[in-house]
């Protein structure tokens, strides 16, 4: 197998266990033993934000459809998310984290990873601070997590899921991941979806051992996404942990099961593309200047294009701009699209959107009140009626693969 070529470094990832619902249920003990269900209520429109292990065990998961959650799960116990308390939360486990090292990459209010490369020595190495991590979450906040300590990125991310809840799990070496993960799905290597493993499936790679066994036709079946799953079969992964303060774009990508050539279709998807980048970048305080459209078509020949402008983080401003975007690039079969805002900022523009349309300072109180309610209850609690009538077109068609 080849080696790491770069120095094994430390890291950690911890991943808070059903955290919304641990933080109910640690609030009101009464719930605990229970099938926790938050998110919308059954008679309201919405999805399942996060559900507590006993109500996982009749088959329900974090995006589900609350209809959906209530046919297998009508005796659950549900509730609407307290954003305002699980925020709470949140920061007193990241003031923990910040005791071991500033390398810290915040992927949610309740999941993280830890680069302690540089301080482990401080604190008795980083498997002492990763057990100590898990107690003083306990203690201190009265909550579990999951503490996986590796070399890289996606060891220590296998790592905190090899023993939830409440684990702890090592993997310090290339050839102690390889052992771990030989025989498992393709799926178990980060960024092979559904439709990667599909097409990796009909060349007869199912596992992490045919990968292995035939690298150079990965990187010919998937080109440079393909040299990027070998690699991290073999244990090398070369990614870096980055703070809040150098990240530089947010967005994300949809692979599609079948090419689409219905522009309207993905318009939608771009509407609801925005919703949830305008909301991710509120919670972050930021406003983006720059909104980047990406599409990749069936040949795999992939095109950006982008548009910068006075900053915004309103949803309307974003799709407006991608929607204008998308009428830029050429109508063929697509099969990847997606969406990214960057050239960050924490001061709004007061004159001017990005299309020179003056603001009106009602519709601007409007949406942050909107957007306090959110945050408060949950993104999906309020919604435009233009966002329903997407998700009701987009979940009526095949689901996409998330890839990014």
């Amino acid at each position: 197998m080849t080696k790491n070529p770069e120095k094994l470094r430390k890291i950690i990832h911890i991943d808070m266990d059903a955290f919304f619902a641990a933080v109910e249920v640690r609030d009101n003990p009464d719930l605990a033993g229970k099938p926790l269900i938050i998110g919308a209520l059954p008679h309201e429109r919405g999805v399942v934000a996060t559900c507590s292990y006993e109500a996982r065990k009749f088959g329900l998961r974090s995006a589900m459809s609350i209809k959906e959650a209530y046919r297998r799960c009508p005796e659950g116990i549900y509730m609407h998310p307290n954003m305002e308390k699980y925020a709470k939360a949140s920061k007193e486990i990241h003031r923990i984290w910040a005791k071991y090292t500033d390398l810290i990459e915040h992927i949610s209010l309740d999941e993280g990873f830890l680069d302690v490369t540089g301080t482990e020595f401080q604190f008795g190495g980083s498997a002492e601070i990763g057990k100590e991590i898990r107690q003083r979450t306990k203690a201190e906040v009265g909550l579990t997590c999951s503490v996986g300590v590796g070399y890289s990125m996606m060891s220590a991310k296998l790592a905190s899921e090899e023993k939830k809840p409440n684990g702890y799990f090592e993997i310090l070496t290339p050839e102690a991941l390889n052992n771990l993960i030989i025989d498992r799905s393709v799926r178990t290597i980060y960024g092979v979806g559904i439709k990667t493993a599909e097409e990796l499936k009909k060349a007869g790679i199912t596992t992490v051992r045919d990968i292995l066994a035939a690298p150079e036709r990965v990187t010919v079946m998937l080109g440079k996404h393909g040299v990027q799953i070998v690699e991290l079969a073999q244990g090398i992964d070369r990614r870096k942990v980055t703070t809040d303060a150098e990240v530089k774009s947010i967005g994300t990508e949809q692979t599609f099961q079948k090419d689409i050539t219905d522009f309207d279709f993905l318009k939608d998807y771009l509407l609801l593309t925005a919703e949830r980048l305008s909301y991710d970048i509120a919670q972050k305080g930021l406003y983006a200047n720059t909104i980047t459209v990406k599409v990749t078509y069936s040949d795999m020949k992939s095109i950006t294009r982008s548009k910068s402008g006075d900053a915004t983080r309103r949803a309307k401003d974003i799709y407006a701009t991608a929607a204008e975007l998308l009428k830029k690039v050429e109508r063929r079969p697509i099969r990847l699209i997606g969406m990214s805002l960057s050239n960050f900022t924490d001061i709004p523009a007061m004159q001017m959107s990005l299309f020179d349309e003056a603001r009106d300072p009602k519709h601007e109180k409007l949406d942050d009140a909107l957007m306090k309610i959110r945050s408060k209850y949950g993104r999906d609690m309020i919604k435009p009626a233009s966002v329903y009538s997407a998700e009701k077109r987009v979940w009526e068609s095949e689901e996409p693969e998330e890839s990014k």
